[in-house]
């Protein structure tokens, strides 16, 4: 197996370049395996958290906010794979971890940043869930209107009579999105302890 080097990870990662996904998830899964199921974690937890990691990673280096200079790429995918689990622990009133060796290695890793991109990548997770779940009628005029699309653009391109609606059937699509997702238990759990 090819060794990757700390950037050419980082630059595959960015060009979500097959092979090296390939490496980096037969280089570094069983690591993350062995410590969620130690503590208290299945296969498909595992599956998730590295998922979830990589998707964070991912979108920390295409803002240009993330500069491994202080430990390897190991360390930081591991570090980031805790706290998503810590994270889901916490959720589900699980806490008791058990030690794992070299985890002294990650308390060197600034997390503390990583919370609030954790957090978004909940939110997102959650819209997703719910907007997946609305007719299609109403997904493609909320896209349309996220791409910023006139009201006057989405009246013509939807075939309504009228901008106005428009306006109005996007206010009510955003509406039952809204309210569906506030709906959820994981909404609650995560976000009304916020306000």
């Amino acid at each position: 197996m090819i060794n990757y080097t700390k950037e050419e990870i980082v630059r595959g990662i960015l060009k979500n370049d097959r092979l090296v996904l390939q490496y980096v998830y037969k280089k570094y899964f069983n690591r993350i395996k062995y410590y969620i199921k130690k503590n208290r974690g299945v296969d498909e937890d595992v599956y998730d958290v590295f998922q979830e990691a990589i998707i964070i990673i991912y979108r920390r280096l295409k803002a240009n906010d993330l500069v491994l200079t202080d430990c390897s790429f190991e360390t930081y995918l591991f570090a980031v794979c805790r706290l998503l689990w810590l994270k889901q622990l916490d959720s589900k009133k699980r806490h008791k971890l058990e030690y794992y060796e070299n985890e002294e290695d990650i308390d060197e890793v600034d997390t503390s940043d990583l919370v609030e991109e954790v957090e978004k990548n909940e939110r997102y997770r959650l819209y997703q869930k719910h907007f997946i779940k609305l007719n299609e009628d109403c997904q493609k005029v909320l896209q349309l209107y996220l791409k910023k699309v006139s009201l006057k653009e989405i009246a013509e391109i939807m075939g309504y009579k009228s901008e106005i609606y428009a306006k109005k059937r996007k206010f009510q699509c955003k509406e039952y999105l809204v309210n569906s997702i506030k709906q959820d238990l994981e909404y609650k759990k995560y976000f009304e302890n916020d306000t």
